[in-house]
Order: C-alpha cells, then sequence, then structure tokens
C-alpha cells in the first residue's frame, strides 16, 4: 500500500499522518523516535504482510550497517509507546525466522486539512510506555493547575508520580506561551545547585550573591510550567523555590513529583493512589476484570515480556491475586509481570506469597511491599546480573552498552557477561532502554538506582566503582577531544553532552569527595572541549580552580596538566569577567610553563589568550606585538597552528589601525579556511575559542564599514550571526553580535535592527554567562535602546569605551583623547579626535583649535585606510568652514571623499554629506 500525504491511517485509538510523520491518539500527539517512526510507516505500506528484519534495516537505516539489535531495541520501542498488546490488542507481531507483521485492522481517511502543528517550546522526554489507569487524575490535573499553580503529587516509590507529571505536561504542550520545562532532582546532591541547573534549561545566567532572587525576576514574565521532579531528599530547598516563583512570577505554573510534600505556602497536594485492583470477594469476569486498571498493566507488561502470553479464563483469579499482593503499585507489577515467562502466574503467585503476606495498603505499607518487591526481583537475578545492576547504580543519566561494562567489569564480572546480564535486567523491568537515533542508552528509574547504590554500599564496592565511573568519564573526554576535529558539531554534541550529568557527578567525587584526585585533576583538563562547547564556561571555572588547587599541592605537579588548566582558567575568566589580573595571571603563568618545556602549541594558545585580554582592554601596540611573536615560534611547518597565527595577525592590524593590511590578509584567511574544508571548527591552538568562520568574517566586516563598504559589512556581519545561530555556540554568537553586526547596524541607521540584534546580544550573554559581552551590550543599550537601558557601571577596558564614542561622540573623555593623541587608541583614533573637536565646537572660541584637531583626525583616518572615519572628519569640518562662509573650500575638501563611495547612499552619514553638499551648492551659486 502506497502511504499518501493526504490521507490518514486509523488503527485503535491513533491516526497517522504520513506526510507529517505525525501520530495522534485522540487528539493529543504521540511524540516517536525517528527510528520508531520509520518502523510503523513501512509496517503500515506493507499491513497485513511480513516485513523481513532485512527489508526494515534496509529501509530505516539506508546508508548505515547495523545490527539485528539495533532494530529488536527501536521495534520494542514502538510495541511499548503504542501500548501493543493492552486488552488484548495486537499491533505488530512476530513471525518466527521471517520478520514482523502490523496486524491490526486499518482505516484511510481522506484529509482536506492537515492538523495543525503542535507549537510549544519544552524539553520532555519521549514517551517510552503507555499510560494505564490514570487518566481521569491527569484530565482533573490540567484543569486544576490553573487555578492551584503549584500541585506537587505525592506517593511512595514506583507509584507513578513521574509517568502522570509527564503525561499532564505532554499534554499541555503548546498551551503555555513561554513553554515547558522540565527539572529532574534526582541526580542532585546539593541543594545549592537547584537554582542555576533550572537557570540553565531556561537558557539564565544568575549574579553569584542572590542567584534566586535573580531567577524569580527573570521568571517575573513568563508564562510556562516547570515540571520539577525527584523532590524528596531536597525537599527545604524545592519548597523556598516553590514559594518564591509563586510570589514573584505570577504566570508561572508548578507541576512537582515527592515521596513527601513540600509543606510550601501556595502548595496543593495530590496523593497518587495504587492502581485499581480487582475487589478480593467478587466473581469476575474476563471483561469485568479487565477494567481495573492494575491488572490492565501487568497483563499488558506480562505480553511485553512474553510475547505469547495469553491471560486464560484459569489464570485469570491468580493475576487478580498477584495485583492484589503488589497493592496495585505500578513498579512492583512491571517487576513482577517482567516473571512471568519463567515463572508462570501459579509459580509467580506462590513465590509471592511467601514474601508479600496481603495487608493494609497504606503509604508505608505500599513502600514496604515495593521494597520487598525489588528484593525478591533482585535474588531472583544471578550473582552476574545483580552486580551488573549493583554497579549500574553510579550513572547519573543515559549510558551506553560500552560505558556500563567499562564501569561493571572488574572483580566477579567479565566483559563477554555484560551485555547478557543487561538484557536480562532489561528483561525484568531493572533497566530501561532508551533509542536515540543513533545509540541505543540504557537508564535506571530513579527508585532503581537508589536501591541499587544501597546494594553496592552494603556489598562495599562502592568506591571501586565510582573510580571506574570517573575513568570511563575521563575516557570519553579524551575521545571527545580526539573527536572535536573531525566530528560534525551536532552529532559530537549529541554524542557526549548525554554524559554531562555523569561528568559533573564524576568531577564532585573526585576533586572534594572521597575519590583520586589525580583522576579528577586530569578529567577537569580533559573535558576542556564539553564545557566550551555547551557554553558552560564559568561552571567549569570552578571545577579547574579546585583541579588547579590540587595540582599545585602535589610533591611534582605535571607540567602538561598544568599548562591545560591554567589555559582552561584563562578562557573562563576572560568571557566571564573580561581582562581581570586572574585572567591575565592564568594565560602568563600557561606561557611560562609552556616554555620551560618546550610546548609550542602551549605558548601559542597563551599568546593568543593573552593577546585577547589586550584587544578587550584597548592595549592594541602589545597585542601587534604579541601577534608578531607567533613567527618567532615556527609554526609555520603546521598549516593548521599557521591559519590560526595568520588570523591572530588580521585582529592586531585591525585594532591597530592598519585596515588595508587588515583586509588583505583576512580575505587570504577566508580563503585559506574554505581550501582547509573547515575541518576544524575551532580556531586551533587559541586560548580564546570562537568558531573560526565566525570570528574570521567578524573581523572582515569591521575592516569593510571602515573602509567604506557598509552593505558589504552588513552582509559579511550577518553570514558571521547566520554561522554562529546555525551551529548554536553561544560565545561565538555573542562576540559576533558584540564586534559586529548589532554595532554595524546602528552605523548603518537601521535601528529596528539594531535594538534587535542588542536583545539578543544581552538574553545570549546572560544565557551563557559571557559577563564580558553582557557588560558591553548594557553600554551599547545606553545609545541604541535608550528606553530600556539600566544604569552600567563604568568600564576601564579600552576597547568598549572606543566603541561608545563611535556610537555617540558624547561619550569623549580625558583619558580616551590620550590614548588618541599618544597613539594607543589605534583604530579608533580618528573618531576620538573628531568627538573632541565636537566638544570644542561647542564652546566659544573653540573653532581654531577645533579646526586643527579635525586636520589631525582626517589624516590619521586617510593613513589608516579607515574611508569611514575619514566622512565623519571631513563632514564636521565641512560643517565649521560652512559656518564661517569657506563653502568652496567646504566643497572641495567634501566632494571628493563622498565620490569615493560606491555603496550605502541610505546610511545616516552618507545622506548627512548629501544634504550638506546640496547645501553648499546653494550657497556658493546665492
Amino acid at each position: 500500500m502506497s502511504l499518501s500525504p493526504d490521507q490518514a491511517i486509523g488503527f485503535g485509538p491513533y491516526r497517522i499522518h504520513p506526510g507529517q510523520r505525525l501520530v495522534l491518539e485522540g487528539e493529543q500527539p504521540l511524540r516517536l523516535g525517528r527510528r520508531a517512526m520509520d518502523i510503523l510507516l513501512i509496517l503500515l505500506a506493507h499491513a497485513g504482510e511480513v516485513v523481513s528484519k532485512q527489508q526494515l534495516i534496509a529501509g530505516v537505516w539506508p546508508d548505515s550497517v547495523v545490527e539485528d539489535i539495533n532494530l529488536r531495541v527501536h521495534m520494542a520501542a514502538l510495541r511499548k509507546a503504542l501500548g501493543d498488546g493492552q486488552a488484548g490488542q495486537r499491533y505488530i507481531v512476530t513471525v518466527a525466522q521471517r520478520g514482523y507483521s502490523f496486524v491490526a485492522p486499518i482505516v484511510l481517511h481522506a484529509l482536506e486539512h492537515p492538523p495543525a502543528a503542535h507549537a510549544g517550546r519544552h524539553n520532555l522526554p519521549l514517551r517510552r510506555t503507555r499510560m494505564i489507569g490514570r487518566q481521569p487524575l491527569v484530565d482533573s490535573l490540567m484543569t486544576q493547575l490553573p487555578r492551584q499553580r503549584c500541585i506537587t503529587l505525592v506517593g511512595p516509590g514506583g507509584i507513578g508520580k513521574t509517568t502522570v507529571a509527564l503525561r499532564v505536561a505532554e499534554q499541555l504542550i503548546g498551551r503555555y506561551r513561554d513553554g515547558i520545562r522540565l527539572l529532574d532532582l534526582a541526580p542532585l546532591n546539593d541543594s545549592r545547585l537547584i537554582c542555576s541547573h533550572l537557570a540553565s534549561l531556561l537558557d539564565l545566567s544568575l549574579h553569584d550573591g542572590e542567584p534566586l532572587a535573580c531567577l524569580v525576576n527573570s521568571l517575573r514574565e513568563r508564562q510556562m510550567l516547570l515540571v520539577i521532579d525527584n523532590c524528596e531528599h531536597l525537599i527545604d530547598a524545592v519548597a523556598l523555590l516553590g514559594e518564591s516563583i509563586l510570589r514573584g512570577a505570577p504566570q508561572v505554573h508548578i507541576l512537582a513529583t515527592s515521596r513527601e510534600s513540600l509543606r510550601a505556602e501556595g502548595e496543593f497536594v495530590q496523593r497518587l493512589e495504587s492502581l485499581d485492583c480487582p475487589p478480593p470477594i467478587a466473581v469476575l469476569d474476563r471483561e469485568q476484570a479487565m477494567g481495573f486498571s492494575a491488572l490492565q498493566l501487568f497483563v499488558e507488561r506480562a505480553m511485553a515480556a512474553q510475547e505469547n502470553f495469553e491471560l486464560s479464563d484459569a489464570g485469570l483469579p491468580l493475576a487478580v491475586e498477584i495485583c492484589r499482593r503488589l497493592d496495585g503499585i505500578p513498579l512492583a507489577l512491571e517487576l513482577a509481570a517482567a516473571q512471568v515467562g519463567g515463572l508462570g502466574l501459579e509459580g509467580l503467585l506462590t513465590q509471592l506469597q511467601g514474601r508479600l503476606p496481603a495487608g493494609n495498603p497504606s503509604s508505608l505499607g505500599r513502600h514496604e511491599t515495593l521494597r520487598a518487591t525489588l528484593d525478591w526481583s533482585f535474588n531472583l537475578l544471578n550473582s552476574c546480573e545483580q552486580t551488573c545492576l549493583r554497579r549500574l547504580g553510579v550513572f547519573r543519566g543515559g549510558f551506553t552498552l560500552e560505558s556500563a561494562a567499562a564501569v561493571i567489569v572488574g572483580q566477579h564480572i567479565e566483559p563477554g557477561e555484560v551485555f547478557a546480564s543487561m538484557t536480562q535486567l532489561v528483561a525484568k523491568s531493572l533497566l530501561n532502554v532508551e533509542v536515540g537515533d543513533e545509540e541505543v542508552f540504557y537508564r535506571l528509574l530513579d527508585t532503581t538506582r537508589r536501591y541499587a547504590l544501597e546494594k553496592l554500599d552494603h556489598a562495599a564496592e562502592l568506591d571501586a566503582t565510582r573510580e571506574r565511573h570517573a575513568e570511563r568519564c575521563l575516557a570519553l573526554m579524551h575521545q571527545a577531544q580526539s573527536d572535536w576535529e573531525t566530528t560534525a558539531t551536532g552529532l559530537w554534541i549529541e554524542r557526549y553532552s548525554r554524559g554531562l550529568e555523569d561528568l559533573r557527578a564524576a568531577l564532585d567525587w573526585s576533586l572534594h569527595g572521597d575519590g583520586s584526585r589525580d583522576l579528577g585533576v586530569r578529567l577537569a583538563a580533559t573535558s576542556a572541549p564539553l564545557w566550551q562547547e555547551l557554553s558552560l564556561l564559568k561552571e567549569y571555572g570552578g571545577y579547574v580552580r579546585q583541579a588547579l588547587d590540587l595540582l599545585q599541592a602535589c610533591a611534582e605537579p605535571c607540567p602538561r596538566l598544568a599548562i591545560a588548566l591554567k589555559l582552561a582558567l584563562g578562557s573562563a575568566c576572560y568571557h566571564t569577567w573580561g581582562g581581570t589580573p586572574e585572567t591575565i595571571e592564568a594565560f602568563t603563568s600557561a606561557r611560562l610553563l609552556a616554555q620551560q618545556h618546550d610546548d609550542m602549541a602551549g605558548q601559542l594558545r597563551a599568546v593568543s589568550g593573552h593577546m585577547a585580554v589586550n584587544l578587550s582592554r584597548g592595549d592594541y601596540r602589545m597585542a601587534l606585538e604579541q601577534s608578531e611573536q607567533f613567527d618567532r615560534l615556527g609554526l609555520h611547518g603546521d598549516p593548521q597552528l599557521s591559519l590560526s597565527t595568520h588570523r591572530l595577525r588580521v585582529l592586531a592590524l585591525h585594532y591597530a589601525g592598519d585596515q588595508q593590511q587588515a583586509r588583505v590578509h583576512a580575505e587570504q584567511v577566508i580563503q585559506r579556511m574554505a581550501h582547509s574544508g573547515h575541518l576544524n571548527r575551532f580556531t586551533h591552538g587559541f586560548g580564546v575559542q570562537y568558531d573560526q568562520s565566525v570570528a574570521a568574517l567578524t573581523v572582515l566586516a569591521r575592516v569593510l564599514w571602515l573602509q567604506g563598504l557598509p552593505e558589504q559589512a552588513w552582509r559579511t556581519a550577518r553570514q558571521a550571526l547566520d554561522i554562529a545561530v546555525q551551529i548554536n555556540h553561544g560565545t561565538s554568537i555573542c562576540y559576533t553580535l558584540a564586534l559586529a553586526s548589532c554595532l554595524i547596524a546602528h552605523y548603518n541607521g537601521d535601528h529596528a535592527n539594531a535594538r534587535a540584534l542588542l536583545r539578543l546580544l544581552l538574553e545570549q550573554a546572560q544565557k551563557h554567562s559571557v559577563l564580558l559581552f553582557y557588560t558591553w551590550g548594557r553600554h551599547y543599550a545606553q545609545v541604541i535602546d535608550a528606553g530600556a537601558a539600566t544604569s552600567v557601571p563604568s568600564d576601564n577596558s579600552g576597547l568598549v569605551r572606543e566603541i561608545m564614542v563611535t556610537l555617540d561622540s558624547a561619550y569623549i573623555d580625558a583619558d580616551l583623547l590620550e590614548r588618541a593623541n599618544s597613539g594607543a587608541a589605534g583604530w579608533s583614533t580618528a573618531e576620538i579626535l573628531r568627538a573632541r573637536a565636537e566638544g570644542l565646537l561647542r564652546v566659544d572660541g573653540g573653532s581654531a583649535e577645533a579646526e586643527c584637531v579635525l586636520q589631525q583626525a582626517l589624516d590619521i583616518a586617510r593613513r589608516q585606510g579607515a574611508l569611514a572615519w575619514e566622512l565623519r572628519s571631513a563632514t564636521s569640518l565641512a560643517q565649521l568652514w560652512q559656518r564661517q562662509s569657506r563653502y568652496r573650500e567646504a566643497l572641495q575638501l567634501l566632494s571628493p571623499i563622498y565620490q569615493r563611495f560606491s555603496e550605502g547612499y541610505a546610511t545616516p552619514d552618507l545622506r548627512k554629506v548629501q544634504t550638506l553638499l546640496d547645501e553648499l551648492h546653494r550657497q556658493l551659486q546665492a
């Protein structure tokens, strides 16, 4: 059957829209992974037929070689998401030795209008299994949330709190203007990290002094839903957070899950009860019994565990009694259902009766029931499976089979046994499978993870396993480093960012826990690319400082690690705080160490980092000298390092004021990058990292504008910004906004775009804690968006002060004038002198001195090849001569400069000149 985009396919409660790759369950979208959707569409296209495994693999992975296990895992995920087997309904069956077949009846529906896309930003995970028995509660919670604003789902572990919360949130996608965010607190052990983690999810940056107040203030105007999962171990901090948000952010709603209530002001507590079980004394037929949600869940999970399982009339009372013994606790039912294949219903009930006498289903009783069920499930595992489960408890997030093997293998277990044991743990519902588009990941439920950690501690294996976990994190970071220059950025981030929570846990354990200090130092030094890619340099700086303190306390510190950590500290400090003494010391000491140990690449990174500091501070002469030092490092034999030094030369020439040479070299750099194929996204060997293309285009845009090409400059600046946004690298976005597109838009008179770009700069700089550029943005706002500007502390940085003078000559001061007169102001010298002359002209009797200063500005602008500044200085001087009735001199000065322009006639500077020239012509003829 051909799948037409003009038709929808219905089966069971679902309607599939092939053209949009959309699955609707009723009116709600069912979100499937890309591979699971591919499988479903292929099976539907061959409904009623057997599709071989080879056909499915070829259709789903046309360009890759994959094993059968990939198909089995994705197929299992699809079946779970569809609830295949619920209430006896079968959609997909396995045909032994042949493949799979879609067997449910289907109905084709003609489409007049495609369904509307479901809008709404969120970070909710794909649903792995169908929810059973909770829809009335979900509907009730959806109705209550707008009124109650803060609802906590309370119940013992395994009762299904997370499942309900996620289902409510999923059905509310598109209802909140600013989206939905899920904050899972299970990986956190420190309440002080809650605000920073939530801020990261919300793309916010917090001030260190009052993070909670800053967070609430940032949420004040947002209309959104926060889902805070697993609160019980941080309950006081979550209560304070919730109360603060309720008071300060009136359109933010909170849905929390916890084993106990938050006891927060404004909280509404919704207790989750067990799933409904058939009553003990009733005589029910099969249809009546299957109306109870506990039995529905048990049967569905049993069918998932054993495909040919069917609940017979004889087995019905056994299944009912099992549900009752397990108090209708969802996790306990899943664990028991996973054993049906091996024990049968009768054997399963016999085992449970020996361990779980029927009792009062109170909250305490349910906790004891789940604990006993976990103990029972654990005891049914063989020794190898028990060891695997215990050791997997150290993982905070999702992990691959390879990572699991690295952590599990050790005493009592061999590498070959790991996969078989993990397969059994999945089959027995003790380990979850998460199917990504390219890889399969595993994850423990929080309840199971806590249980596994407890078992690990009792077995006296906790420290050894944590050490292997940290070693695995280190191995992944080494792999990430080697892949960084050769792997596509999106794939690289998808591959390695998933391990961020585990990296944090390993660093915390090793740097200031009970772990190996040497391991922590190496992990901090090696993980730099991940923090760099995720623009989490402020957080990374904290780990780097701890690692350096530990390294310096060693009797014989490793120079290689010291250099790497000093360079990492310099980069983190620069972006967070700018050119502070700590930043300069980090780069200076790194350079000395690199010189002592003949580390040429380390020297380049240290000098280039210090050079970036000098440029931001306005020390252009020193930066130019530093760029010349690279020639003496003998790096010409390394094409990548040579390209890096070439780009630094462009920066130094531009800011020092030689625009002609800067442009020649900038265009050479861009040409060399094109020929290199852009293999390395970041500038090789730089101490301060931005995307190479973004950085090169940014400086070229500045040069083009100064050379009198405002339209080309704008196109180049936009190209740089488009690349930065496309690769979604925060610090690169901030860099090009702060130094090119925001400024050029304002210079060109495009004030609407300038304001929009300024808002983007402030947003991105705050999100990624790039305080340097956030402060610059606040300065720019004084001119570009004065109505929204806030007071900003004075900044002694030479570069931003010079930029402000180019935006508004009123920002001239004595220090800037001294810099211009001494030649230290480089690229901005002519404009500073022009601003000085404008100030003199506002004072009676200042015209003679102003004329002299303007002539000086003109000469400097010409020598530097800065046609834009030459035009501005000539305009000011022509206006002065106009007031003195020297019309012919003014025309002779201004007209040739204006004629050298070939574009940008709609910009404010050129429109002003055209108006002035017209006036001078009229005055000459009068």
